[in-house]
């Protein structure tokens, strides 16, 4: 029997776009022409591969246990016929798409872009914001990088922790509870403003203060870190936002920071940097990874240490 190996290819780009278009775009032909290879890829395997489910293709069983076996036989079968292994960063044009959370662009983004810079002049960033409707998505390959607290849900994403932050309340130098120790009750009373893409008033930090039979006045919600603290700067308000990454800000607004009050605690917060596993074996993304590492482990640290991070996908460059 014949095998055309084009059709791991293929099969590859089904797999993962579950969609005959989808795959068709990302391989540059036309979607009747994927539809054919879907057809010849049935024959071959003897499988429907994808059935219709309404408006949608779900995957047979036979396709999910191929799934893994397929992506990892075309990775090796490109890094066999590819001659680049490495990147002349002097002479690369390319653009990166980064989506980070707001206070991460801030804290990393200006070390990340001199960097950068320094090595390769003719690459560009756009960071885009972690919008409440978003249309990009890092498992269609149109995020180079997403930075972010969550740790991402899908198989074919990479992602290693770059540090943990913690909680701090921010607030401006002359505020009443700059001054004197503080309680828990004393937080609870004052008047707060939280950090939500979606605008809602209530957090996990509400959650916390209700299991010690405590609520709080939140009278305004901002989407962004740097929105808040500037609401922070010109009211007494109090806002709750990650330490390490937000030092930039709160030294140049001249802000206040203070642990939580005790006994109010908040678990730390891991900082993940996620990529699509396409790109494990792109030269020049590798390059920008290593850069965004250093960037990001540095934002992360208190003592500017750089060894902190994690691998915590398997096959991760």
């Amino acid at each position: 029997m014949q095998l055309d190996l084009n059709l791991l290819t293929a099969l590859d780009a089904l797999l993962e776009e579950g969609s005959v278009t989808d795959a068709a775009a990302r391989l540059h032909v036309s979607a009747p022409a994927m539809s054919r290879t879907l057809g010849r890829i049935r024959r071959a395997t003897g499988d429907q591969i994808l059935v219709r489910t309404g408006r949608t293709m779900t995957p047979t069983p036979r396709a999910l246990a191929l799934r893994a076996t397929v992506h990892e036989l075309v990775q090796q079968a490109q890094s066999v016929l590819s001659p680049q292994t490495e990147v002349d960063l002097t002479l690369l044009e390319r653009t990166f798409v980064l989506k980070w959370h707001d206070a991460l662009a801030a804290a990393a983004g200006p070390p990340l872009l001199r960097a950068v810079r320094a090595e390769a002049p003719g690459v560009r960033l756009r960071f885009l914001s972690e919008a409440a409707t978003d249309t990009h998505d890092p498992r269609r390959g149109d995020i180079d990088l997403e930075a972010t607290s969550s740790e991402p849900s899908s198989p074919e994403i990479r992602h290693e922790i770059m540090g943990h932050d913690r909680l701090v309340l921010a607030m401006r130098p002359g505020h009443p509870l700059n001054s004197g120790p503080l309680t828990v009750e004393d937080y609870a009373a004052a008047e707060h403003i939280t950090v939500s893409r979606r605008g809602r008033l209530r957090d996990p930090v509400d959650d916390a203060l209700q299991a010690l039979g405590l609520t709080r006045h939140v009278v305004v919600a901002a989407p962004t870190n740097a929105t808040a603290l500037q609401f922070v700067r010109h009211h007494d308000l109090v806002v709750a936002v990650p330490e390490l990454i937000s030092r930039p800000l709160l030294d140049d607004l001249g802000l206040r920071a203070r642990p939580l009050p005790q006994p109010l605690t908040m678990p730390a917060i891991p900082i993940h940097v996620a990529w699509h596993q396409r790109y494990d074996n792109d030269p020049a993304h590798t390059w920008l990874r290593g850069q965004a590492r250093t960037a990001l482990r540095h934002a992360c640290s208190p003592t500017g240490d750089t060894t902190e991070g994690r691998t915590r996908a398997s096959g991760a460059h």
